[in-house]
């Protein structure tokens, strides 16, 4: 590519021994930093920067404000919405625990009141066979 050669401090670029460009030294090791910058992440940095200035004037405007209270708006009526729907559902499922805690005391009513009923009829039975064989014996 390049013939690079040095004199009194400044170094002697030439290509194709055409053209010849004099850099002092010191400009020569700036040359090399630069290219040591990665220049994809540079401009990708600063295209960031950018954009992130941009957006932010967009969204600061006062129109995206206008937006902002639209949507902040719906929401608002979404969740009136939704908790309406909430406590018809909450209060159905009241009267649903209502109605199982009713059935289980008449069953438990009903199964009291056979306990009770074998019991008494236990007992019947018993005395009637003690009286069988009272009479049995009496004869």
């Amino acid at each position: 590519m390049y013939n690079v050669t040095k004199a009194d401090g400044y170094v002697c670029f030439c290509e194709r021994n055409t053209i010849k460009i004099f850099y002092p030294e010191e400009e020569l090791i700036m040359l090399d930093c630069l290219k040591a910058i990665n220049w994809k992440k540079t401009g990708l940095f600063a295209a960031g920067v950018a954009f992130g200035t941009a957006g932010i004037k967009i969204l600061s405007s006062d129109d995206a404000k206008n937006v902002y209270s639209n949507c902040t708006a719906a929401v608002l009526r979404a969740k009136d919405c939704v908790m309406n729907v909430v406590s018809t559902v909450q209060e159905n499922a009241e009267d649903i625990y209502a109605e199982a805690v009713e059935i289980n005391e008449e069953r438990a009513a009903k199964k009291e009141c056979f306990e009770d009923e074998a019991d008494d009829e236990d007992i019947e039975e018993v005395e009637n066979e003690a009286d069988d064989e009272a009479a049995a014996d009496a004869e």
